[in-house]
């Protein structure tokens, strides 16, 4: 039993600690037990003596002191290419960040590739589908669709290509150097060293079957590579309408082209504080499983806060440095660096912005495992909710309400 006495005192106490926490939990300093450097007050709470690779910690100086508003423990949402061992051939080399060595990405695998001028990344076909960017130089691709319609063309920096699950198709660098760009698969699964090769196929098939499929002698087919060619170096290709007579024979031509020039086409918002510009079904009409949005910011300013709900956000950095936070139930809220060459990963519906923290401009882009771009801006949702309501949530003027920015623009400038 407890007396009166002892009932007041640990009530007192217990109106102490509430006092303690209301006072810890702040501004910018929301959570309870407090979080971040800001609460660190021991003169070991923030020296790390153990081994360290300081080159190594000073990239990731959000993971190193996060802010006091992340929580709990999302996972990793960052991956590279920089680090991502490279396969070299004569001709071109690959690398590639899959669900095996990057975990959350389960909807999209990705390839970074070089080719040189006259290189070629051999006839294949994937389970997948084939979507890519153009980053460096000039590409020739070759591609037939299901109905037995060739196509041809050639990209340059910041042009797409798409080819649907099975599609056959070529990869060619150009002159005078040749050209760099990145695949997305839309299957976290899909590996670019284990594709389906023509030269292992032939290889592997019985001569007198060769001979009887094309019609020549199975002689014919006595110097064909034994093993599959996968990037070698050819001669550059000569005059894109040549080729695009020699492939034409009696065929139809696709309806649509399987490139698009993203880098070139208009953006659907654009201010000072940068630009967006989208390719999906709408605009890329062959691009039926894979949309992407390109993203170009100066230094300072911020991608708004915004989810996106009808599939997986997976990111290329191109140039510049970034800074996001993702925000999940829970509350979990986990701050990330990336720069040119690295991978990011949002999951369907997660709250999230991007924040240039460099001096230079920052360019991503975001793909999508979906037909179409769906955005829903958290300023347009709250602009778009009745100002009382908005106001009785966030205990702010309504007059300052009045201020926010209305209809998703997408991009904000430095403060």
């Amino acid at each position: 039993m407890f007396s009166r006495r002892d009932l007041l005192a640990m009530s007192a106490a217990g109106a102490a600690m509430v006092g303690s926490g209301a006072q810890a939990a702040t501004f910018g300093n929301p959570d309870e037990p407090p979080q971040g450097a800001v609460n660190a007050k021991s003169p070991g709470s923030l020296t790390d003596p153990g081994p360290q690779n300081a080159a190594l910690a000073k990239q990731f100086p959000s993971a190193q002191t996060p802010p006091a508003t992340d929580v709990g423990g999302l996972p990793m949402d960052w991956a590279s290419f920089n680090n991502a061992p490279r396969r070299i051939q004569n001709g071109g080399w690959a690398r590639q960040v899959t669900v095996e060595d990057f975990a959350i990405s389960k909807e999209i695998s990705g390839v970074n590739m070089r080719l040189s001028a006259g290189g070629i990344r051999e006839l294949h076909w994937h389970q997948a589908a084939e979507w890519a960017i153009m980053t460096y130089g000039s590409c020739r691709i070759t591609v037939l669709d299901t109905q037995g319609r060739p196509y041809v063309g050639d990209l340059n920096a910041g042009d797409l290509w798409y080819f649907p699950p099975g599609a056959p198709h070529s990869l060619q660098g150009l002159g005078p150097d040749g050209c760099e760009f990145v695949i997305c698969f839309d299957d976290g699964h899909a590996n670019e060293f284990n594709t389906l090769l023509v030269t292992d196929w032939l290889a592997h098939t019985p001569p007198e079957v060769l001979a009887k499929n094309f019609g020549v002698p199975a002689d014919a087919f006595a110097k064909i590579p034994l093993h599959n060619l996968w990037i070698f170096q050819g001669t550059v290709p000569g005059d894109l309408a040549a080729d695009r007579a020699a492939i034409a024979k009696h065929a139809e031509a696709p309806p649509y082209p399987f490139i698009h020039s993203l880098g070139s086409s208009p953006p659907v918002k654009e201010s000072s504080a940068g630009s967006i510009r989208v390719a999906d079904s709408t605009n890329f009409k062959v691009a039926t499983t894979v949309a992407a949005a390109l993203v170009t910011m100066p230094p300072g300013a911020v991608r708004e806060m915004h989810w996106h709900p009808n599939a997986d956000e997976w990111q290329y950095y191109i140039k510049g440095k970034a800074r996001m936070t993702v925000f999940d139930t829970g509350p979990n809220a986990l701050t990330t660096d990336f720069s040119a060459g690295d991978i990011g990963y949002v999951r369907r519906n997660l709250g999230h912005y991007v924040e240039n923290v460099g001096d230079t401009e920052l360019q991503f882009v975001g793909v999508f495992r979906a037909p179409r771009y769906e955005e829903v801006s958290l300023s347009n949702w709250l602009t778009h909710t009745p100002p009382k309501l908005v106001a009785q949530h966030f205990n702010i003027d309504e007059k300052l309400i009045a201020q926010w920015p209305e209809n998703g623009p997408g991009v904000m400038p430095k403060s």
